[in-house]
């Protein structure tokens, strides 16, 4: 095969240990997360409830405040139908449809403190059960409001990278591998730190084990993320993929990580952002078009949606290494 043997760092797995990839499945997503699925886990995990509230998806975030709004409204209500509606005084309902909506209504107002005073409580077991209800509401906004927060406060980064990694004419004579990256905030990122993590499957007496490599880059470092970034890893004598073939990935289901750390000036802390590219996305014989431009003033625009457009580039001839001749 022509992908080169190179002398692996066990450090550099990823925490997959020698596993292979199978039927395609990409290690690490394209989204950063990590493809790997759990079993043996409690239903409930109440430990685990901060860290699912704030990281699941906005949608899933309303759908789930809207949900639970909901359904302690609808109980209370049918705890005051349960006590008598006649406790509540200035419902106007005249059948069981409205009543439930009266009853619904008054728990919305006394759960959120409002109180328009339309309908009141009347009766020691009412007023009871509206007491409890608006001291839950006091506790339940106080919970909803810290997730909220806690969701807008959890520093992150918000990378976008390029759609496909390209195989590009690098210097005069040479090939690299690119791909390119820019900060979709306002915010300032610096001090970032880029690693590339190859892998692929290897046929060893029999048995298939999974390889590591971190790919040597051109600039590893930048000091701050002003523009767009094109990382490129040159694919010279020390490179275990100078003599690869689309063939040899595609049979091996190699992959690439791709792990970046920054200093986010905004929240002055430590921010990641992962991604990865499979073997299908990779392009070969091209090269990035530029994906800023000046305007009127003389002022630089970057233009965040041309990150990914690249052109045909024809590429030079692999030159024979020392080791080989």
């Amino acid at each position: 095969m022509s992908i080169r043997k190179r002398k692996f760092n066990p450090e550099d797995d990823l925490g997959f240990g020698y596993q292979p990839v199978m039927k395609s499945q990409p290690l690490i997503k394209q989204d950063g997360s990590i493809n790997v699925k759990r079993r043996g886990l409690p239903f409930f995990r109440a430990y685990d409830n901060y860290h699912k509230l704030i990281t699941m998806s906005w949608t899933k975030f309303w759908l789930l405040i809207f949900a639970c709004y909901v359904v302690i409204n609808v109980l209370f209500a049918f705890i005051y139908l349960a006590i008598g509606v006649q406790y509540l005084n200035g419902a106007e309902g005249t059948n069981s449809y409205q009543h439930f909506l009266d009853a619904f209504f008054f728990s919305a107002q006394t759960i959120s403190t409002v109180g328009y005073g339309r309908i009141s409580p009347t009766g020691v077991a009412t007023n009871s059960v509206a007491a409890l209800e608006s001291m839950m509401g006091l506790l339940t906004f106080a919970l909803a409001t810290g997730m909220l927060y806690g969701r807008f406060s959890r520093p992150s980064a918000k990378i976008t990278y390029s759609k496909n990694l390209l195989v590009a004419p690098y210097l005069e004579t040479s090939r690299g591998l690119m791909f390119r990256l820019a900060n979709l905030r306002r915010n300032t990122l610096i001090d970032l730190e880029i690693e590339i993590i190859f892998s692929y499957n290897e046929d060893v007496d029999g048995k298939i084990l999974r390889r590591f490599y971190q790919l040597e880059v051109e600039r590893k470092r930048v000091s701050i993320l002003t523009l767009n970034w094109t990382v490129v890893h040159p694919l010279d004598d020390k490179s275990p993929l100078k003599d690869m073939t689309p063939e040899d990935l595609k049979r091996t289901q190699a992959s690439f990580a791709i792990l970046l750390r920054a200093f986010d000036d905004s929240f002055s802390q430590t921010v990641h952002s992962r991604t990865s590219y499979q073997h299908d996305d990779l392009v070969w014989g091209a090269r990035f078009k530029p994906a800023f431009d000046r305007d009127e003033e003389g002022r630089i625009v970057l233009d965040l949606s041309r990150i990914s457009e690249f052109a045909d580039a024809e590429l030079p001839e692999i030159q024979a290494s020392e080791a080989d001749s």
